[in-house]
């Protein structure tokens, strides 16, 4: 009898497909590197909370308005070039923006924020058309995993190496050198975007291929037009619900936990980069297991482990009112550990779930409609931290806001997940074994959420 190991499983993973993952790799070490360390470095460098949190609200304010026009026009296209464009302007665009914040360069910096977020949204939003279209239906889950595991991995590196190299060469590497050499390493991302093949499947079918030659006016009229009329806006109106809920409880939280951890414990980058090593660590493993995970649970799997994430969060919200104590930080760094892998399990099925739901015809405006969400939120939620820290608010108060959305949030998938298996049709390959075994117990989970 054949053995496979579920690693082994990512073998047949389409090599067009794993270049991709390669080069996301490299840009997330970048990111990385920039959410463990930038914000403590702009704080040193005497920024306050809210400019701070001003400076992640620009990031997030570009995609906000550029995801949707992004995600029409990639619908029908190669996306290899835009894959190219985004991987080659970010090292750059992280070099001059950390050479911003040493210059105390305000109004170039906000540029350079936005420019920044612009970097990342050409590479995030073709990412899932790009695998869902070249991608057999049979390794879909399999290639989102492990699309879902780079952000961990990277962590995972840059972690690590920010850890060793501020604790074996304080002299040499500061907070502004260990991120000017991870800007530099992102560079890796090039070589692997370029052995992308050149011939994609672009199956989704352009919106108007007729029009490609007529005027601008004409071509920005038939594209309204079809904008309202081709998509079914009510499914994915109901598919957009509950990540407009996490994502606006994540933006209030997520980009600042290191600022928490700073101010509230003393934790400085080295410390935080540690801490964020062993997180990336377990998301890796988890994201990677989330095949063998969803294969027994279904997509039971989503709301039991976003409702455990809460749990964690919540203590995390009590470290901050108990940090008085000597059991707050180790209370702190274990819910903040187990908070992101038991929030990343569900990532892939989440992913796939809302494609499956919204079908191919809206499969690319779905994406960016989520990525301007998710931004959009992060925007928002990014200006109201700001707002909150000014009015000298706990961060532990502002966890339990993001609780609060989160809860609402998992309540919705639950509904979307019983919506899904109630539609009467599997889309994509998608097996009815999956659907009967999440939805099979969909009551139990009913109940957890509620309690």
């Amino acid at each position: 009898m054949k053995h496979v190991t579920w690693l082994a499983n990512y073998s047949d993973i389409d090599s067009s497909i794993k270049y991709l993952i390669a080069a996301e790799f490299f840009l997330q070490i970048v990111n990385g590197a920039f959410t463990l360390s930038l914000n403590l470095y702009l704080a040193k460098q005497g920024y306050p909370d809210p400019m701070i949190a001003d400076f992640t609200a620009d990031r997030f304010m570009v995609v906000m308005f550029v995801a949707l026009p992004l995600g029409l026009y990639i619908k029908g296209k190669r996306l290899r070039p835009i894959f190219l464009a985004g991987v080659l302007a970010l090292p750059l665009v992280s070099l001059a923006l950390l050479e911003a914040v040493a210059q105390h360069a305000t109004v170039w910096l906000r540029g350079l924020f936005i420019l920044w977020g612009l970097c990342f949204t050409a590479v995030a939003i073709p990412s899932l058309p790009y695998i869902l279209r070249n991608a057999p239906a049979a390794v879909h889950t399999r290639a989102l995993s492990l699309h879902a595991a780079t952000w961990s991995l990277g962590l995972l590196v840059s972690g690590t190496l920010i850890f060793a190299l501020s604790r074996g060469f304080p002299a040499i590497f500061d907070d502004k050198t260990l991120l000017q050499v991870f800007s530099a390493l992102g560079l890796a991302a090039v070589a692997f975007v370029v052995r992308m093949p050149k011939h994609e499947n672009t199956d989704s079918g352009e919106i108007s291929p007729k029009i490609r030659h007529e005027p601008i006016g004409r071509q920005a009229a038939v594209y309204a037009r079809q904008l309202i009329n081709e998509y079914d806006w009510k499914l994915i109106g109901k598919a957009v619900v509950p990540t407009t809920l996490i994502a606006v409880g994540a933006g209030l939280t997520i980009p600042f936990m290191n600022l928490f951890f700073y101010h509230r414990f003393g934790v400085n980058t080295d410390g935080f980069a540690l801490l964020g090593s062993a997180t990336a660590l377990l998301v890796s493993v988890v994201t990677l297991l989330v095949p063998r995970i969803k294969g027994a649970l279904g997509y039971k799997a989503i709301p039991l482990s976003q409702a455990a994430a809460i749990a964690s969060l919540v203590g995390l919200g009590a470290a901050d009112f108990m940090s008085g104590y000597t059991w707050a930080l180790p209370l702190a760094f274990f819910c903040f550990v187990v908070r992101q892998p038991l929030m990343s399990l569900a990532n892939p099925m989440t992913s796939e779930l809302t494609m499956y739901y919204v079908g191919s015809q809206n499969r690319e405006l779905t994406v960016a409609i989520i990525s301007a969400i998710w931004s959009g939120s992060w925007f928002v939620s990014s200006y109201a931290f700001g707002l909150l820290r000014a009015m000298n608010l706990h961060y532990g108060t502002i966890f339990f806001v993001t609780a609060a959305f989160y809860t609402i949030g998992v309540a919705t998938y639950v509904l979307l997940i019983k919506a899904y298996c109630f539609m009467g049709r599997q889309r994509q390959g998608f097996g009815q074994k999956q659907c009967r075994s999440g939805h099979s117990k969909m009551r139990g989970v009913v109940v957890l959420v509620r309690g």
